[in-house]
């Protein structure tokens, strides 16, 4: 049964780079991507998530391959499909502030490499992170997404969540998108952020959700009722639970409701084929774990963060005290000032709490803990604790300042030390430098 057509939703297929990310570790090698992308090139997706998050660290870490050549090539194989990327605000795609000018020069070296839509986000939502993305984004041209992360706290509100994505709208982002990290968002609270977005912004919505609860097709049939016009998903084989709701099926559905996608559910059909092959090369890869788990309804922590910390304490022989790490991660949290779990704060939340299990709660207080309750990451969406807060400040005072004017200027003194490197280049040992010259030695012999 069919319904009255009322608009088009814009699938961003994003298999490419975060199907890849939370199914297989990022390892996919560029020339077995291409395979895929190629197939997705005329499907009618709209978009495509290829580069960004964690593919700039695993491409110099551990694949050795350029990843400017990856954002180029993706591209290249797409050229009618627009190329976003996920970006961590003054993090730009590593784990600490950098100052200014190397995020403007990562910016205008990412959209001369084919990047077309920035997904801008910050780990603690702190808007003004976000600002000097968006300006160079706007300034080279491309399309500047202001991303409101979805978390559950005592703290978190819609009417927060809402003036959040205002903020960013006068900031001049093209479009918002709901990131739920964690696949936490359901069918009720999507219809009404949604609905809520849709009166307060004039920009586009575009919904990003993992499935790990399997809430994710119903609470993206919900965004699209509300008004919704853009949709993450990825191809069949990367689908469900750590991954994302499927493309063929979303397309499918909503074509049956009367919606238009403009994609090709036969020609999906065939790429997810590709993508089925792909994935079982890097079957070493796999999460351990990587279904529905709805404890993640009551712990709040993603799946990704799970199975890392499951890993890590197997080799620590300490895997029988994962339970109570768990029910110290919300404590720990609460200290930090609810703090969203999500790339970088996730891992300064677990290794926290970790400590504190191991060796007794706050005998140590890791230097991003330290650094995060100074200030040095931002305003956090509540009050920290004060009295975890004293111990590190020692005296001093916290920084209330955006973290970035803290940081002076680097890219004069990276041109110095690097006269003969392109602006690529020089960015890879800017943003990672202690394995930049592993990763050129071993590339300049191939």
């Amino acid at each position: 049964m069919t319904g009255e057509k009322t608009r088009k939703v814009k699938i961003f297929d994003i298999t490419l780079r975060d199907g890849s990310q939370s199914k297989v570790a990022t390892r996919i090698k560029l020339e077995d991507l291409l395979t895929v992308a190629r197939k997705l090139a005329d499907t009618g997706i709209y978009g495509a998530e290829t580069w960004g998050g964690a593919t700039f660290d695993v491409c110099v870490r551990y694949l050795r391959e350029d990843p400017w050549k990856r954002a180029r090539a993706l591209k290249e194989a797409m050229p009618d499909v627009r190329s976003m990327m996920l970006i961590r605000g003054q993090n730009i795609v590593a784990y600490s502030n950098f100052p200014d000018d190397v995020v403007v020069k990562f910016v205008q070296a990412a959209a001369r490499n084919g990047i077309d839509v920035f997904r801008i986000f910050d780990a603690l939502d702190d808007i003004r992170n976000h600002e000097t993305v968006i300006k160079a984004v706007r300034e080279a041209g491309k399309t500047a997404e202001g991303a409101v992360c979805y978390t559950i706290s005592p703290v978190h509100t819609i009417e927060q969540f809402i003036g959040k994505a205002r903020q960013l709208e006068d900031m001049g982002v093209h479009q918002i998108a709901i990131k739920d990290m964690a696949g936490l968002i359901d069918p009720h609270t999507t219809y009404t952020v949604v609905s809520a977005l849709k009166q307060a912004v004039g920009v586009p919505i575009h919904l990003h959700t993992h499935d790990n609860c399997g809430l994710g097709m119903m609470s993206i049939l919900k965004a699209v009722e509300a008004g919704c016009d853009m949709i993450d998903s990825v191809l069949s084989p990367f689908a469900g639970g750590t991954g994302h709701p499927c493309t063929e099926s979303l397309v499918y559905s909503l074509q049956r409701l009367g919606y238009e996608t403009g994609c090709d559910l036969e020609k999906l059909t065939k790429a997810a084929e590709e993508a089925k092959a792909v994935r079982a090369l890097y079957s070493e890869f796999e999460a351990p774990y990587s279904g529905v788990d709805c404890k993640m309804l009551v712990t709040q922590i993603p799946g990704g963060v799970m199975s890392n910390l499951s890993s890590q304490l197997r080799q620590q022989n300490a895997l029988d005290r994962l339970t109570e790490i768990i029910e110290e991660i919300p404590r720990v949290r609460e200290d930090l000032g609810w703090i969203p779990l999500v790339t970088p704060t996730s891992q300064i939340v677990v290794s926290q709490a970790t400590f504190n299990v191991l060796l007794g709660r706050y005998k140590i207080i890791a230097n991003h803990t330290a650094n995060l309750l100074k200030g040095l990451y931002g305003q956090t969406p509540a009050a920290v604790n004060r009295e975890l807060q004293a111990r590190v400040l020692n005296g001093n005072k916290v920084t209330t300042l955006r973290p970035a004017e803290l940081i002076p200027p680097m890219w004069p003194e990276l041109e110095k030390k690097f006269p003969a490197l392109t602006d690529e280049q020089i960015l890879i040992h800017a943003i990672f430098p202690h394995e930049a010259s592993g990763y050129f030695a071993e590339t300049m012999k191939n």
